[in-house]
């Protein structure tokens, strides 16, 4: 309980930051801003993204799982991996690939259709992990009564793998309320946007922190309709269900037609920003490989990723434990409590602890333990959910009899649960690493002196139009998050290899 108590209270800090801030713009001054046409155009612009979003990426998440897992459509395992690559293709390198092959992409449906191909497959990876997990039982025996396909999904599949989705839908929600770099690309303003604008044009800090408040407004809201669908029964067995492949749907005359749809889709999520890549290089009149400052990046690039994501998971792992074992109203505050901070976009987690550290330990500030704990703080959410819901379906029994059979709790937990856990920390910690290499606002604001990332090197160029010079550091960026993407497409059905073996 301490643990996780501390790991909340470190999550809740630019919370608190944002608290204070908006609390020194004063009742009046923040009542203007929030009453200004400006203030409810972002608004909307957010609260229609995060809909739409959400609702496009549970469909395509879900819909190229049930696909991957449930049918018996040709080349399974290849179609799993090229829909699990996107997650190597940051936000804003595919919001840039769009806007430099059309202008149609500036405009509220191309920001959902472009953040959608960016971030469904949150949603699909915990959702094949589910369906693999899931007893194929339950389904036979639907079919047994006379349920069709659909109505089996509906009813039997779909509340069995609910929090896998939900979790994945969570996520996707909170990426949407910080991202910047897409959205800025695709021209089009939402609350996190008008935030950095403020601080760039007027340095009104608190004035931009009440706009930040607005958005853990949207994130409790986001917490609140997951943990209400979601709700409080069991999911975790005993058994490992029965030991045979799941019975996979004929897709029959359709096959062709489905076939077809995939690998559509799979130009839109990986050949446009692959061929402008592409593009760039052989076009972009600007275009040399920087050796030296390639290879600086590269190299920083990815130890921050592996630091960062293994302080994350293990900071993960004290409240996925106590929201699984210990359930109640303090677990589930103390849960909750590292969702607000992922809301909030880097630039406001990176001032907070910028002031905090300039003002309670100044030595500390721009180096390298700052730097990592603001990735902590940022994508602590990723890794509990993956956390948790690998927990979810590791039986609280087995703990017990390991204890009758004379293990201590810690010894319990050390040996028979981290095992079971170990795949979806492995997947928590990928998703981190993910997350870090393509981190832009905090990185330029905490980094030490000196310090450049790919994702850095890159809007730099980008942003001074200079597209060849920027496609080497993009290209290494896809690059470098492919080995995390392949751990994670191998995490999501290894449950599944185990139950057969």
């Amino acid at each position: 309980m301490t643990l996780g108590l501390l790991v909340a209270a470190t999550s809740l800090l630019p919370l608190a930051f944002v608290i204070v801030e908006s609390v020194e713009l004063g009742l009046a001054d923040a009542w203007q801003l929030l009453t200004k046409p400006r203030f409810d155009d972002l608004l909307w612009n957010t609260t229609r993204l995060l809909v739409g979003g959400v609702a496009l990426s549970v469909v395509l998440g879900v819909g190229g799982a049930w696909l991957v897992v449930r049918t018996d459509l040709p080349f399974t395992g290849l179609w799993h991996g090229l829909l699990c690559a996107p997650l190597a293709v940051p936000a804003f390198v595919n919001g840039y690939a769009w806007v430099s092959t059309t202008h149609a992409v500036q405009s509220y449906p191309g920001a959902v259709l472009v953040v959608s191909l960016s971030y469904y497959p949150l949603v699909y990876l915990p959702t094949v992990a589910a369906l693999h997990r899931l007893d194929s039982s339950v389904e036979d025996v639907a079919a047994s009564l006379g349920t069709g396909a659909w109505s089996s999904f509906t009813r039997v599949v779909l509340p069995a793998i609910s929090p896998a989705v939900l979790g994945g839908a969570l996520l996707v929600g909170l990426h949407l309320l910080a991202e910047y770099g897409a959205l800025q690309l695709l021209n089009y303003p939402t609350l996190t946007t008008g935030i950095l604008e403020t601080y760039r044009l007027s340095f009104n800090g608190p004035a931009a922190t009440t706009l930040a408040l607005v958005l853990v407004v949207f994130c409790l809201v986001l917490l609140g309709l997951e943990l209400l669908l979601r709700g409080r029964r069991r999911r975790s067995r005993v058994g490992s269900g029965v030991a045979r492949t799941a019975t996979r749907h004929r897709l029959g005359r359709a096959t062709p037609a489905w076939t077809g749809a995939l690998v559509a889709f799979v130009m839109l999520t990986l050949g446009v920003p692959l061929l402008s890549l592409v593009r760039w290089l052989v076009r972009g009149n600007s275009s040399s490989l920087p050796d030296g400052d390639l290879g600086a990046a590269l190299g920083t690039t990815l130890g921050l990723a592996i630091a960062g994501g293994l302080l994350t998971t293990i900071a993960a792992l004290p409240v996925a434990w106590l929201a699984v074992r210990y359930r109640g109203a303090l677990v589930t505050l103390i849960e909750r409590a590292v969702y607000p901070a992922n809301a909030l976009p880097g630039i406001v987690v990176a001032l907070a602890l910028v002031t905090i550290s300039i003002r309670a330990v100044p030595s500390l500030y721009q180096t390298l333990p700052v730097l990592i704990a603001g990735y902590t703080i940022l994508f602590l959410p990723r890794a509990v959910v993956s956390a948790r819901a690998t927990l979810e379906l590791a039986p609280p029994v087995l703990d017990d009899v390991a204890t009758s059979l004379g293990c201590s709790r810690a010894g319990a937990a050390r040996r028979v649960t981290l095992p079971l856990m170990l795949p979806g920390l492995a997947a928590g910690m990928a998703l981190v690493a993910l997350a870090v290499g393509t981190e832009l606002t905090a990185t330029l604001l905490l980094s030490p002196i000196g310090t450049s990332t790919l994702a850095t090197e890159f809007w730099s160029r980008a942003s001074a139009v200079e597209y060849g010079a920027a496609a080497p550091y993009a290209l290494a960026l896809i690059l470098l998050s492919v080995p995390a993407t392949w751990l994670l497409g191998r995490a999501a059905v290894r449950t599944d290899a185990g139950r057969s073996g």
